[in-house]
């Protein structure tokens, strides 16, 4: 070992074997025990962004993760750094998002002793990580993070958490061990089984009405070519999960919608009354079956595609299982598919045109209304425009308005629900892609959860345009008081509400007032065209609500629609 090599200390060892993975940005918030690693990135080609809050670093790392397809990597202290992050790590185990996930931790001297700041953050995490690893020796540095990344993102994606004591850090002349990986018993399933290849293409040859069901999983596996060529080869109609949201275009003839609780009538009734349905990357979530997993497409022969074989059969029964990578799986049924013949849908397509044309979505054109506000922003926007969403009501009108072109330009917190999420995660996309126009579409409810990050984009003066549906209520809580309750609201008024054009003017934004319908191009369009970040704060009606509606406990079908 050289001169040059024995005198790192841990924490550039770290760095090197980050930078070595790809690493280009940490977001992070320091503290006492990460001080070594702090004076180390003062060297190293790493960029480090400062969030406000420790739950900023991890969701501005997801969204960086969703819009660039690489493994996001945030950094936070010991105690209440760490303990800030677990919701975020909880929302990207969820989502199968990569992510890795630094934390400090109190020396290895003082481990189980309840020294400041101490908390069991592996023990806290296990049950929403792929893996942790606690470094005891800043040797296996090399090993660990490479294991680390690659874990991250093989098979089905997730987070991986590596506590580092301080003394590891900060230990001197270090000389790494080899990287070399080891990882027994940890598989990763690729192609699929040739015979079963053959039982989907015989399967789809003799189908009357079949339906593509496309999730998370098309987007991750970058399937959404293969989606579209099987499609239109095929003639499929396709309804997609919000995770798989882009999987076709926006307006793809093939494309009916998002299907369940708030999906579109066509992708409910279609996928209740198909005889095949081709399920690609996707969990049969609650929010798609209702919970009614028995009574779920009870008409169709289920084709499960996963690259996680805990999926296949939990909730649905499927009759074709196939465990492997959604694009080579599919790549593999168009190869297959010339053989057999192409299937006859002319008469379902003919019911599908029925059902779209009766049950259209539609708002009201003389008032202001969200769905007025994100139809009128998808016009003014081009389509490579990245959508980062919050949780709430605005989360589906934008899932139903927005016109997603790509799988990679939309990244919202589907399995969690997370609120908060949306304003960290467009700082996160705006760094993976600086020369993309990025848009935050959001509620005045989950704003206030994580405004704190206006601090951010002020600081590294980010162009990020949010889009603010105000309606002075946590809008979707309201809808289901009113709807489930009898009315009976409860805890959901924000009179406290600020005025947020001025909170961002202090911040050093522009902000711009709309309440009125004739004002809303305009303003979009100005705050399209400022050089800088933008709110544009939307007053609209409390009143307004999400539908279709399928309520708990009801199947797919049962929707109130109006």
């Amino acid at each position: 070992m050289s001169e040059e090599k024995s005198g790192l200390k841990g924490a550039t060892v770290l760095l090197n074997a980050l930078h070595q993975e790809g690493v280009d940005v940490i977001f992070g918030y320091p503290g006492g025990v990460l001080l070594p690693l702090y004076d180390a990135l003062l060297d190293s080609p790493i960029r480090h962004v400062l969030a406000r809050h420790e739950q900023g670093v991890v969701y501005a790392a997801d969204g960086y993760s969703r819009v660039s397809g690489k493994v996001g990597v945030c950094l936070a202290t010991s105690g209440p750094g760490a303990t800030n992050v677990v919701t975020g790590i909880a929302n990207a185990y969820s989502d199968s998002i990569p992510l890795v996930i630094l934390t400090g931790q109190v020396s290895t001297s003082s481990l189980g002793s309840d020294s400041f700041q101490e908390v069991d953050i592996i023990g806290i995490t296990m049950p929403i990580t792929k893996h942790s690893y606690l470094v005891r020796d800043p040797r296996e540095l090399p090993r660990i993070v490479k294991e680390a990344f690659y874990i991250a993102r093989t098979g089905r994606p997730g987070p991986v958490l590596i506590d580092l004591p301080k003394d590891v850090l900060a230990q001197e002349n270090v000389e790494p061990f080899s990287s070399d990986m080891k990882l027994k018993g940890y598989k990763v399933f690729g192609r699929g089984n040739n015979c079963k290849i053959e039982e989907i293409a015989k399967a789809l040859s003799e189908c009357k009405k079949p339906v593509l069901y496309a999730g998370g999983g098309v987007v991750t596996a970058g399937a959404e070519a293969v989606i579209r060529q099987l499609a239109e080869k095929a003639d499929l109609p396709v309804v997609t999960t919000l995770m798989g949201i882009g999987s076709l275009p926006f307006g793809h003839p093939n494309l009916l919608g998002m299907v369940g609780m708030h999906g579109t009538v066509t992708a409910n009734y279609a996928v209740d009354d198909c005889d095949l349905l081709i399920a690609v990357g996707v969990r049969f979530d609650d929010r798609v079956t209702s919970g009614l997993g028995h009574r779920f497409a009870t008409k169709a022969t289920v084709i499960h595609i996963d690259i996680d074989p805990v999926e296949i059969s939990k909730v649905v029964k499927t009759h074709i299982q196939i465990v492997g990578d959604a694009r080579m799986v599919l790549e593999e049924v168009l190869e297959a598919f010339p053989g057999f013949t192409v299937p006859q849908v002319t008469d379902w397509w003919n019911q599908l045109r029925v059902w779209k044309k009766d049950h259209t979505l539609s708002y009201d054109l003389d008032r202001l209304t969200p769905q007025m506000v994100i139809e009128s922003l998808g016009e003014l926007t081009s389509e490579n425009a990245i959508v980062t969403t919050d949780v709430g009501q605005h989360q589906m009108w934008a899932a139903q308005y927005y016109p997603i072109a790509y799988p990679r330009n939309y990244a919202t917190s589907c399995g969690l629900g997370a609120m908060g999420y949306g304003l960290p995660a467009a700082v996160g996309a705006q760094i993976a892609r600086p020369d993309d126009l990025v848009v935050l579409i959001t509620g005045d409810g989950s704003l206030q959860m994580s405004i704190q990050e206006l601090g951010t984009i002020a600081q590294n003066k980010l162009p990020i345009k949010i889009i603010l549906l105000n309606n002075g209520v946590l809008g979707m809580v309201r809808q289901w008081q009113k709807t489930f309750y009898e009315e009976r609201f409860s805890s959901i008024q924000l009179d406290g509400n600020p005025d947020f054009v001025k909170v961002a003017e202090a911040y050093g934004m522009l902000g711009i007032n709309v309440d009125s319908p004739d004002q809303v191009k305009n303003a979009i369009s100005q705050a399209i065209q400022h050089p800088g970040p933008v709110l544009v704060n939307f007053t609209i009606s409390p009143n307004e609500a999400v539908l279709p509606l399928v309520p708990p406990g009801k199947e797919i079908t049962e929707m109130i629609v109006r």
